[in-house]
């Protein structure tokens, strides 16, 4: 069995590949920067346990993380309780791509991955959309190259900083308020930040798919993928799970 592990700032993604490739189960938490390596391994464990797993079965790992603290204590933890070494993209393996961004170590090991997985899956000129603690863009070009993109702020990062800045404003659930002109507060703050964001989301996208000319699919992954996906018709498919196969894909093609 293949351990795959995208860490991210606020959300970490884990899944278990069996020998056929398949994933055999997956699990979404949130980014613990406290926990040692012993409370990791321990809690893993017991998520193998309650999956009807078993951590024995896992012969390899490959991590994806954009918080450096992270990457000591996850190689020690699958050392101490999976009996094996991990690798790390970007750093004992690439992702096999051409990257024409000017300085290619600034890219994101989560963005080279996103991109490695939708380009394995359709080929074609590519824009993902990856919705997490920042929103990023990324462009893949017909001949299968990553040519860069755009980074935002996530919505619940938008959200926190309206609360922390505005004295009189509460802070609020995401959510669909009943119309755009809120009535309330609340639903005035959730009309602002859901519309004016899927705004945000359509405009980058239409203005990348002008410069990339010609075909353009667009996939979204990241937590709130779904969410979105409802409320706009400019996202083509939706793959939470999208680094979860591209870090599969890297660690077989490496």
């Amino acid at each position: 069995m293949l351990l795959v592990i995208d860490v991210g700032n606020t959300n970490t993604v884990l899944g278990v590949y069996d020998d056929d490739g398949e994933l055999a189960r997956h699990w979404r938490l949130q980014t613990h920067h406290g926990r040692t390596s012993d409370e990791h391994g321990i809690f893993l464990r017991q998520l193998f346990e309650l999956s009807g797993l078993k951590p024995g079965q896992v012969r390899n790992a490959i991590i994806s993380c954009v918080v450096p603290p992270m990457e000591g204590l996850l190689v020690k933890m699958i050392h101490d309780y999976f009996a094996c070494e991990p690798v790390i993209v970007g750093q004992d393996i690439e992702a096999g791509m051409p990257v024409l961004y000017d300085n290619p170590s600034e890219v994101g090991a989560d963005r080279l991955v996103n991109a490695v997985a939708a380009w394995e899956r359709f080929e074609t000129a590519l824009i993902v959309v990856d919705f997490g603690t920042a929103t990023t863009f990324d462009a893949i070009s017909r001949r299968g190259e990553y040519l860069g993109g755009a980074i935002c702020p996530g919505i619940t990062v938008s959200s926190e900083a309206l609360f922390r800045a505005a004295s009189k404003l509460p802070r609020v659930e995401l959510g669909k308020p009943p119309d755009v002109i809120g009535r309330t507060t609340v639903h005035s703050i959730q009309a602002g930040l859901l519309y004016g964001y899927i705004g945000q989301i359509r405009e980058v996208v239409t203005r990348m798919k002008r410069e990339l000319q010609g075909p353009v699919s667009v996939i979204a992954t990241g937590g709130l993928a779904s969410f979105f996906a409802e409320e706009t018709d400019i996202i083509d498919v939706v793959d939470e799970l999208l680094t979860l196969q591209g870090l599969r894909l890297i660690f077989e093609e490496g």
